[in-house]
């Protein structure tokens, strides 16, 4: 009925345990456990029978109905068991079948308890939604990178503090990432507002060994606001929990471009929220909670990075092509994949170039500041065209010019991003640091991050959790990033991962430059693909009327 080959360890261990505890031996049960688990696995939230019964050698939906719904292990959103089947037939695993509940509960009933929203000029967008913002107690800013998000941030606290009791405001700001919270901090800086984010774990207090969070819906946070960036990265788990300590009274407003890659984990809240609203009826609480701000500020209209993007995310691959094609365009520039063979050499001026100005400095804040200059990103990380290779390249190329030495440890100049959250350190996926020689620890090396107020935390090389070499990165990596210049190599085979919500992400994390190495036939089929993920959010979150 399966092939055992086509799931990890975790997934078959998983499916034996609940087959087990199942007590009927039923093959159509191990089946549905490994599909759930595996599905969670690979950023989806729940697994829809019908995709289960197009496996080979699969029974038909109505047979696996039949059956789950005989289980002990099974159950309808009511029942206490490991699996959920909904009414759309929606397999779940409990926990998430939980967290979406509750989200979408905690969503609507924030929603629903608004003033009514003076709209302002719809010309202007900006305002629009500082209007919704005000009016509401959950806002959703969706916008692509320039458009005025944390411009439109400022004004919402602005007019939240002519508000009355408005000069005793409590304002939280948050983002995924130490970088993206150093971003917004740095942003609102800027514009004089003396505001400090933190990473969301930060914000909630973990706990050491815990998933579990000191701010829950018992233990609120104390805010009157809490505002978080870059939403499309937050997963359905840690939004959940996040919604949940938000105080009733409080507004939350998410910030995010919704056409970005979805988090690394399970689900795609912002674009499923987003969806949502869309539909959303006049009586209904979602209707005008999400503003989308259209007019970029940072990329020229006619500039290649705009354009290419837009004709991206439109799905338009005989445009996206024709800009690329511009040899007068200044921001974008296209090359063919080179054979591997020459990789090395077609990289060697640019990577030497490029990361020279980190490398010659042992300062660990200019470093990482000049770390964000340029950076390789790579959909992919095995095989020829993927980070590990590439970073290896990088690291020969930079060795032979003299300005690394590397090693099999951790090396002066090493720039490293870790790939698993560690609470007790406070260091988590996709947070970039940098190996430097310490003078307050007698030249040793540490490793050197950026905290959410800007400020340079250091730790063991030792001690840090998993973590790899980039110069070279994944694209999905990078979200939360700017990079002044970047280089996006494609591989030479056609992915499921190569989709154009991660081409959109790449191309815009550069502000000034881009260059694509990559054939033709893969950026079309990348054009061509959408992401898609399975959940019941978007259901959950129009609970009737709008349906």
């Amino acid at each position: 009925m399966n092939d055992d080959e086509n799931f990890s360890a975790l997934d078959r261990h998983f499916a034996d345990f609940l087959q087990r505890l199942d007590g009927t031996g039923a093959a159509e049960v191990r089946l549905a456990a490994l599909c759930a688990s595996q599905a969670r696995a690979g950023g989806h939230v729940c697994v829809s029978l019908t995709e289960i019964a197009e496996r080979d050698d699969a029974p038909k939906a109505a047979t696996l109905r039949k059956k789950l719904r005989g289980s002990q292990v099974v159950g309808g959103p009511g029942e206490f068991t490991p699996l959920v089947l909904d009414a759309s037939d929606r397999l779940y695993l409990r926990r998430y079948w939980e967290y979406e509940q509750q989200l979408a509960a905690a969503i609507l009933g924030r929603a629903a308890a608004a003033s009514p929203t003076v709209r302002g000029d719809e010309s202007d967008l900006q305002k629009v939604a500082a209007s919704c913002a005000v009016a509401k107690r959950f806002a959703v800013i969706t916008g692509g990178p320039g458009t005025g998000k944390t411009w439109t941030v400022l004004s919402i606290i602005r007019l939240l503090r002519d508000q009355p009791g408005g000069d005793q405001l409590r304002v939280l700001l948050a983002a995924p990432t130490g970088k993206a919270a150093a971003r917004l901090t740095d942003s609102l800086r800027k514009a004089e507002e003396n505001f400090e984010a933190t990473t969301i774990h930060r914000l909630l207090g973990y706990l050491p060994d815990s998933a579990r969070f000191r701010h829950d819906q018992q233990h609120p946070l104390s805010a009157d606001v809490v505002i978080v960036d870059e939403a499309s990265m937050v997963d359905l788990a840690l939004m959940a929990k996040l919604v949940a300590a938000v105080p009733p009274a409080a507004r939350l407003i998410l910030l995010g471009d919704r056409d970005q890659l979805a988090s690394v984990e399970a689900g795609s809240v912002l674009a499923d929220i987003c969806a949502a609203a869309e539909k959303a009826l006049p009586n209904e609480p979602l209707h005008g909670a999400v503003v989308a701000l259209k007019r970029n500020f940072r990329f020229a209209e006619a500039g290649g990075i705009y354009r290419f993007s837009a004709a991206v995310n439109a799905g338009h691959a005989d445009a996206a092509i024709a800009i690329l094609r511009d040899k007068s365009d200044e921001e974008t520039r296209w090359e063919p994949l080179p054979a591997v063979a020459k990789l090395p050499v077609m990289l060697r001026d640019r990577l030497i170039a490029a990361y020279r100005p980190s490398l010659e400095t042992d300062d660990p804040l200019q470093a990482l500041t000049r770390l964000q200059e340029f950076r390789i990103l790579c959909a992919v990380r095995h095989g020829p065209f993927g980070i590990e290779n590439l970073n290896t390249i990088a690291e020969a190329v930079l060795a032979g010019a003299g300005l690394i030495t590397p090693q099999r440890g951790p090396y002066r100049g090493q720039p490293v991003t870790i790939t698993q959250n560690n609470y007790n350190l406070g260091l988590f996926n996709g947070d970039s640091g940098v190996i430097l020689p310490d003078p307050e620890s007698g030249g040793e090396l540490r490793a050197f991050f950026l905290t959410g107020q800007g400020q340079v935390r250091r730790f063991l090389p030792s001690r840090l959790p998993l973590h790899e070499t980039a110069f070279a990165m994944t694209v999905h990596k990078s979200q939360g990033s700017e990079f002044e210049r970047l280089l996006l190599i494609l591989p030479e085979k056609d992915s499921p991962l190569l989709t154009r919500e991660l081409l959109y992400t790449a191309i815009t994390r550069a502000r000034q430059e881009a260059e694509i190495w990559a054939s033709e036939e893969i950026l079309r089929a990348a054009i061509a693909r959408r992401v898609s993920r399975t959940s019941g959010l978007r259901d959950a979150l129009a609970p009737g009327v709008g349906k």
